[in-house]
């Protein structure tokens, strides 16, 4: 611990000593200069040229050539030889091979800069009068300001000479005041700019609507319109960043799409303060001057035109970016994914390719909607953004009116054919779960995932795999659709439903028909409201007994009932007698109200030609024995058996013309195609 001690006190006491010589040797100088004979320490000519001295000392000027002790040892001693000193040469080259062979303590380590210096000074006495060295100093300067304005620009060749030339041109900076900015300081602001954030010379100007240098620094003017430029960037990431605080504000509803929207581009402002971050950090390192870069500086510092080359990609996304944002403001869900989409369509790769990483992020809750409506019926859309929209009806309105699309959220990469197929889908999961208690669309489901290669899980389909979506959807649709046609048809007799309407309300069972009109017709023929519906209820079923309608299934006859039309005070049994057939879940989506509807009206129709029909065979039956009695008619005279005959023969074609009639009326092959 002492001994740390004695060394630090011996290093103060060492730049202790180094300043004071510092100090006494800008004093013997400037007293040497005319122009100032007696020299005063505290003046300010003096502290400012003292403090050029030490920052002359402390700078880091390094020559341009390589440090090779011998190479310099060998040009002193040719320059000796040329000059006809070849004693001078041989005495030089006995010194140098004993001062290179010394090592150990007390020898000097960069034995190179020691003879670089020696050559710096011999040159320097060989070239420059007394005139130009240090102590008139303000002559030179004054003489090379006159010759040549400098404007800030420090000239540096690769001459070991100029370095002279150097520290007078900075000890001329330093005095002259001028109110420009380094560009380190530019850099700065620019960077602070990108932020959103104000800087000390880089300010927003609402009149120009971004940022640009205050108006009262001198800078260039390829400065200030670089700087704009780059600046840019910054109001770009304030659109940006206004519109991810506006939507994800809990007062505003955007919706799954618009949060993973706003994901997407705060995942992006993520890499993008990363960069700025690593800007900043190169920011920190001093532009070098020339002298410095041909010496082998770092090269890890950050100017101007360098951020412009660091700025060009980010630049590309955040503009594209605020596009997106003034583009999708006033859209959401499947509408903000299609207008998303439009701008994928771009053949720079860079753009493509952020385009996609952008879309897939944003897509994913939409590709989610689908999953779940197709494989699971479930439409989860809280903020109405799928394009298939639900309805609260009746069961037996669940599907013609239950679901629709809704064509403006129906995104450009999803055409509308495909959509029609999802709808469909998801429509038979929820009517086979709903109106017909069916459990077993979950298998047919898992089968389709299965098939098409994906998942019955969150995420198993995304952007980008259209095709692998319409497979899923057309396995989904095939095995959804046989499961709800085997459903219909085994466990709800479909088809046996539509042929008892056929043999029942269209009148195609003849011998129950016929059995029906037999017994029913006296009671028809009374006043309707003489007639109770119970009564009829009663021949309906004696019909249906001594018919063979007796072996239908007692479902399908259960469902056969007699219904009585509203009736006036006129109105007979005739006009408000006619069957109905009750249609329950899931039948009655099939069959609806508007649809019995119309086939009680063609059994009206068809019942009264059965009535016209059961009366002309009445008509035949009593014109029948007329006709066999008619042989007794011979008696008569031949005149009046002329007429009679005649009057037979009318009424027997007149009976043809309208049974013909009657038939052709019945033959509802027409009818038949049109409503079953």
């Amino acid at each position: 611990m002492k001994n740390e001690d004695e060394r630090v006190v011996m290093e103060e006491d060492d730049q202790q000593k180094a300043s004071d010589l510092v100090h006494e040797l800008v004093l013997r100088l400037l007293s040497q200069n005319p122009q100032t004979p007696d020299p005063d320490p505290t003046s300010p000519t003096f502290l400012k040229t003292l403090r050029y001295a030490h920052r002359i000392l402390r700078s880091r000027l390094t020559p341009s050539v390589s440090p090779d002790a011998a190479a310099i040892a060998e040009s002193l001693k040719r320059r000796l030889a040329t000059h006809g000193k070849s004693s001078d040469a041989l005495a030089f080259a006995d010194l140098y091979a004993k001062f290179a062979s010394k090592t150990g303590p007390g020898s000097v380590n960069n034995k190179w800069s020691l003879l670089y210096l020696l050559r710096i000074v011999s040159e320097d006495r060989h070239k420059l009068d007394s005139s130009l060295l240090l102590p008139n100093l303000n002559a030179a300067v004054s003489s090379s300001l006159g010759n040549k304005k400098t404007n800030g620009v420090l000239l540096v060749s690769k001459d070991p000479e100029n370095l002279r030339d150097v520290a007078f041109r900075e000890y001329a900076n330093l005095i002259k005041e001028e109110n420009e900015v380094t560009e380190e300081i530019l850099v700065r602001d620019v960077l602070y700019a990108c932020q959103g954030i104000d800087g000390k010379y880089v300010k927003f100007n609402s009149e120009i609507d971004g940022y640009a240098v205050v108006d009262y620094i001198n800078t260039p003017r390829a400065t200030r319109t670089m700087v704009r430029t780059l600046s840019e960037l910054g109001w770009l990431f304030k659109k940006v960043k206004s519109f991810i605080s506006e939507s994800m504000d809990e007062s505003t509803a955007v919706g799954t799409v618009g949060q993973a929207f706003c994901a997407a581009l705060q995942d992006e402002l993520s890499d993008y303060y990363k960069l700025l971050a690593v800007l900043e950090a190169q920011g920190m390192n001093p532009i070098p001057l020339v002298s410095e870069s041909a010496g082998g500086s770092s090269s890890s510092y950050l100017s101007l035109r360098r951020l412009s080359v660091w700025f060009a990609e980010p630049k590309v996304k955040m503009r594209l970016m605020a596009v997106l944002v003034d583009k999708c403001r006033v859209l959401r869900g499947g509408a903000m994914a299609g207008a998303i989409h439009l701008h994928a369509q771009h053949g720079d790769p860079l753009v493509h390719d952020f385009m996609m990483s952008l879309l897939r992020c944003v897509c994913s809750p939409l590709f989610e909607m689908v999953r779940s409506w197709v494989l699971e019926g479930e439409l989860e859309d809280s903020f109405g953004e799928f394009f298939v929209v639900s309805h609260p009806v009746k069961v037996d309105l669940l599907w013609r009116e239950g679901y629709n699309l809704h064509h403006g959220m129906l995104p450009s990469f999803i055409s509308p054919s495909l959509a029609q197929r999802i709808l469909r889908t998801g429509k038979s999961i929820n009517f086979l779960r709903v109106c017909c208690d069916d459990h077993g669309w979950a298998d047919a489901a898992s089968e389709a995932a299965a098939a098409s290669g994906t998942t019955t899980r969150r995420g198993g389909i995304g952007y980008g795999e259209t095709d692998a979506l319409e497979y899923l959807v057309a396995e989904a649709a095939k095995r959804i659709d046989k499961r709800l046609l085997d459903v219909l048809y085994e466990r709800y007799k479909f088809k046996e439903h539509c042929l008892a309407i056929k043999r029942y309300l269209l009148l195609g069972q003849g011998d129950f028909v016929q059995y029906l009109m037999d017994i029913v017709g006296p009671k028809l023929s009374e006043p309707a409201n003489n007639i109770s519906s119970f009564e009829l209820a009663g021949f309906l079923e004696a019909a249906v007994r001594a018919s063979n309608a007796q072996y239908d299934d007692r479902d399908v006859l259960d469902r056969l009932k007699v219904k009585m039309m509203p009736h006036g005070s006129g109105d007979r049994g005739w006009d408000v007698f006619s069957l109905e057939y009750e249609a329950r879940a899931p039948l009655d989506t099939v069959f609806t109200e508007s649809v019995l509807s119309k086939y009680l009206r063609v059994f009206n129709f068809l019942w009264r030609l059965k009535r016209v029909e059961h009366a002309l065979i009445g008509i035949w039956k009593t014109m029948k024995p007329n006709c066999i009695t008619s042989n007794s008619f011979v008696k008569l005279q031949s005149s009046v058996k002329l007429q009679l005959l005649s009057a037979l023969r009318r009424c027997q074609v007149l009976w043809n013309e309208m049974n013909h009639f009657v038939l052709g009326k019945e033959t509802y092959e027409i009818i038949k195609h049109k409503y079953i």
